[in-house]
């Protein structure tokens, strides 16, 4: 994906989650938070031991993300290029629902092996196109 249709679907298609990440990150710079870039998306380091978020062009994670959490995070704004306005309905709630419900098993219920992250097709696209982009991008 070029970066000019990169911005041109994220602010318009992709609108709903840009605008919330537009309003999130003013939120942050007024409050004192300074934004990394990475890829052609912004993001903020927030909290310990969480991972992360994404809002369009922007996304949060915890203190001291990993490469590949980035890269991830990365993949899911790539998807909101692609799928807009459904992006919350078919992978933003999903998404969150599953990390709370995953969790949920491991410390109230115990549960100690889970299937990988990546298992569900969600998730596993938006790490392969994070990573993949960049590949491209540097």
């Amino acid at each position: 994906m070029k970066k000019f249709l990169f911005y041109a679907l994220s602010f318009t298609w992709g609108l709903p989650m840009t605008l919330v990440g537009c309003v999130v990150a003013a939120v942050l710079r007024i409050t004192g938070h300074k934004p990394k870039r990475w890829g052609w998306c912004w993001y903020f380091e927030i909290g310990e031991k969480w991972g992360g978020l994404e809002l369009g062009v922007f996304f949060l994670v915890n203190r001291k993300p990993s490469r590949s959490l980035r890269c991830h995070e990365l993949g899911h704004a790539l998807q909101n290029c692609v799928f807009g306005p459904l992006m919350p309905l078919i992978v933003s709630i999903p998404s969150a629902v599953r990390y709370h419900y995953r969790l949920f098993l491991i410390r109230v219920v115990g549960v100690t092996r889970l299937p990988s992250y990546d298992a569900i097709w969600f998730e596993g696209q938006a790490t392969r196109w994070g990573e993949k982009a960049m590949e491209v991008w540097s």
